[in-house]
């Protein structure tokens, strides 16, 4: 395997500067028998297409079985075929030139290579990504590693064609699928948003006055982070000098969100992110936020009522 992924690195090498351009040079690369990684330096992300066309001319030269021509030459000669030296390496007088079609690829490499490229079966790229200013890194796979990769992917999409009973376009019935689930959700908003008008109005005539200031403590049934956020903005909106502390189960946890209205922050010192990460032990969890508005998650749903009294005593 090691000697498919060392010739497929010569393969890709020249099908990049076919396809991207001649701008391409290898800056470094590692092989073994799992997978080859390539770094290379290209200005900008290969596309999707850029891709498909370089997977398809490495394998083009895989099936055409090219026999590799290995020859031991002065480094000056090696030079007249044009040969590409390799990024970090240094070379002596004496040089290896690996050729797979002198029209194709001929480098300068000391590893080991295949007889033919048709021993290699199968390339496959399987990510491709930056890693620093202008230098892209490509990881593939080949042979009996790439033809696993394609079988996942085949079992894959059968698996997701059995979810859907079988469609004969499976695209349009995901396209489907997320286009109803997103009206659903659409719907749910809506419900949420319905649920929080009669919570605020719960909330409003539960609101008590504290050195004056109008305090709201409360803990509420709304499954919405959203939601409840914003409802603590539609309430702020409405009252002055509001100090709000809501607490709720989210998703199965614990949730405190505060919010203050700005003159209290200013003329009152109260800083919601302060007091939420004060707070939020009682929920064994953590958060914070901006000085107006802040929010915490955590995993003990007992200790909601104890953040709420907590809360209160940084009125006094």
């Amino acid at each position: 395997m090691t000697e498919n992924n060392h010739s497929t690195t010569h393969l890709m090498h020249a099908a990049l500067r076919k396809v991207l351009g001649t701008h391409v040079e290898q800056k470094g690369s590692l092989v073994n028998d799992e997978h080859l990684r390539f770094d290379f330096s290209h200005f900008s992300k290969i596309t999707d297409e850029e891709i498909a066309q370089i997977e398809g001319l490495v394998n083009q030269k895989i099936r055409e079985n090219i026999f590799s021509n290995i020859n031991e030459m002065p480094i000056d000669d090696a030079r007249k075929t044009g040969a590409m030296a390799l990024f970090g390496e240094k070379y002596g007088d004496l040089v290896r030139v690996v050729t797979f079609d002198k029209n194709y690829s001929i480098e300068l490499c000391g590893g080991t290579h295949v007889p033919a490229t048709g021993q290699i079966g199968l390339f496959k790229i399987v990510s491709e990504g930056a890693v620093a200013a202008g230098i892209r890194r490509i990881e593939a796979i080949t042979s009996v590693k790439a033809e696993a990769y394609f079988n996942e992917q085949n079992k894959l999409v059968n698996d997701v064609k059995e979810l859907l009973k079988n469609p004969k376009d499976v695209v349009k019935s995901i396209q489907g699928l997320l286009e109803h689930t997103s009206e659903l959700q659409k719907q749910i908003d809506q419900l949420f948003r319905e649920k929080a008008k009669g919570i605020k109005t719960e909330l409003l005539s539960k609101k008590q006055a504290v050195n004056g200031i109008n305090f709201i403590a409360e803990k509420i049934e709304l499954d919405s982070a959203d939601a409840i956020k914003d409802l603590l903005y539609d309430v702020r909106s409405q009252v002055d000098n509001l100090f709000m502390v809501i607490g709720a189960e989210v998703k199965g946890k614990p949730s405190l969100s505060i919010i203050i209205s700005d003159n209290l922050v200013k003329d009152k010192n109260l800083n919601a992110g302060i007091i939420m990460r004060d707070i939020a032990k009682e929920i064994q969890g953590g958060g914070g936020g901006q000085p107006f508005y802040a929010n915490a998650g955590g995993s003990n749903m007992q200790g909601i009522a104890k953040a709420l009294e907590k809360a209160k005593t940084y009125l006094n």
